[in-house]
């Protein structure tokens, strides 16, 4: 009997719908890590998990956790699941069409008289969008072992820590100086693509082959304030005009880098920040922060090494001084795991479902559990490739494919697991 089948469109549809009107007043669709909209979705959550027949509980991490015991003992865990946090203003499926996936396929496997041979985990992890705390990933860094002891000591603008929020939250702070799990032998995690290549293919299934590294640098020119109408442009030290030099340079090699077959690339500027910020001045200083993501941890590295050159260049052809080329933070591209892959091609294919490899150039839980066990992606289409937006739209379809290959690919890994 194959429990995919007993995915129910309307069923998982009618949920995701629900738990998006679970919002801030005015603020569609916005359930922010930590706040009181965050436990109203959590408690809706548990309900849903419970009426699934499954257990639930809270980790050290302040995960939720709903558990189906399997039929055979000793043989660990199969794990499922994503976020239910947002972004402000944010979307209806980002994180949470991966729990509610999730929690499809257990009810599926239920409705089919099917009991895995492993135990099956759904989770809810905390807050895996930027928080407040100037972090991301923290239930899932936290399962890891990979939160700090400086990390939990962060604190928000209200003067909570961290470690305090994690506490409320429901979680153990004291107990996440290492991984808290042995058990696990897989993960899976559907999320909606937050991108453009599904669509444009017109493919419904993307199997994720890794996670691209994110690294951001932040460069800092110093020049001279003068006069914008009476100083000569021979005589300038204009910081802006090294920063632009810069910033055409990320776009150009960035684009030449992902089209050489060298794997995903992209890099972006997204913050520039001159000063003094006045039409009529020549700009004393100019501050960009570039964020680049690689799934080849040696094509980083090169990059950084040629940016760095290129702002030594820009500087000396501005007459301007590079004060600063910092590292702000720096993750390693995480490979997802072969296996598992393609047990999701194969899931696919078996369910009549067109899928094609992809990296996934945004981050995930699903890089901090692989730390812990073989973990992989399903990637779904969303309408133009929106996300972290209102307008964010994946159709009932895509979203039922996803509950239906990870429904498949969750036998599978039973089986051979």
């Amino acid at each position: 009997m194959n429990a995919a089948d007993f995915v129910q469109p309307d069923r998982l549809w009618a949920d995701l719908m629900t738990l998006a009107e679970i919002t801030d007043p005015g603020r569609p669709h916005t359930r922010r890590s930590f706040s009181d909209r965050f436990l109203d979705g959590r408690r809706w959550l548990e309900q849903r998990f419970t009426e699934a027949g499954l257990t639930c509980h809270l980790d050290d991490a302040g995960n939720l956790i709903g558990r189906r015991t399997g039929s055979a003992a000793g043989l660990g865990t199969v794990m499922s699941g994503s976020h239910s946090d947002t972004v402000p203003d944010g979307g209806r499926f980002d994180g949470i069409l991966g729990v509610l996936c999730a929690l499809e396929a257990a009810r599926a496997l239920r409705d089919a008289g099917l009991v895995l041979r492993h135990d099956l985990e759904i989770v809810d992890f905390l807050a895996e969008e930027p928080s407040d705390f100037g972090l991301s990933c923290i239930g899932s860094r936290g399962m890891a072992g990979a939160l700090s002891t400086e990390q939990r000591a962060l604190v928000a603008p209200w003067g909570e820590t961290l470690a305090q929020a994690i506490m409320r939250m429901g979680g153990r702070p004291d107990q996440l100086d290492t991984p808290r799990r042995t058990d696990l032998r897989a993960f899976l995690e559907v999320h909606i693509e937050q991108g453009i290549v599904l669509e444009q293919d017109r493919l419904p299934i993307g199997a994720v082959t890794a996670i691209a590294g994110v690294t951001r640098i932040e460069i800092l020119f110093g020049g001279r304030a003068d006069h914008a109408g009476t100083t000569p442009m021979d005589r300038r030290q204009d910081a802006a005009v090294a920063a632009a030099s810069v910033i055409t340079f990320v776009s150009r090699r960035a684009g030449e880098l992902a089209q050489s077959g060298q794997g995903h690339v992209t890099a972006t500027c997204g913050i520039v920040e001159i000063s003094p910020n006045a039409s009529n001045v020549v700009p004393r200083s100019a501050r960009i922060v570039v964020d680049i993501r690689v799934s080849e941890r040696a094509v980083v590295e090169a990059f950084l090494e040629e940016l760095e050159a290129a702002c030594h260049t820009a500087a000396s052809d501005a007459h301007v001084r590079l004060e600063r080329f910092t590292r702000l933070s720096d993750t390693k591209p995480v490979a997802c795991d072969a296996g598992l892959v393609r047990m999701i091609g194969q899931a696919a294919d078996r369910l009549g479902l067109k899928h094609r490899l992809m990296v996934s150039g945004a981050g995930h839980d699903a890089a901090f559990v692989a730390r812990l066990c073989p973990a992989a992606m399903v990637f779904v289409p969303c309408r133009d490739g929106r996300s972290h937006d209102p307008e964010e739209w994946c159709t009932p379809q895509d979203a039922a494919n996803g509950a239906r290959v990870l429904t498949q690919a969750l036998q599978d890994v039973d089986r051979d697991f």
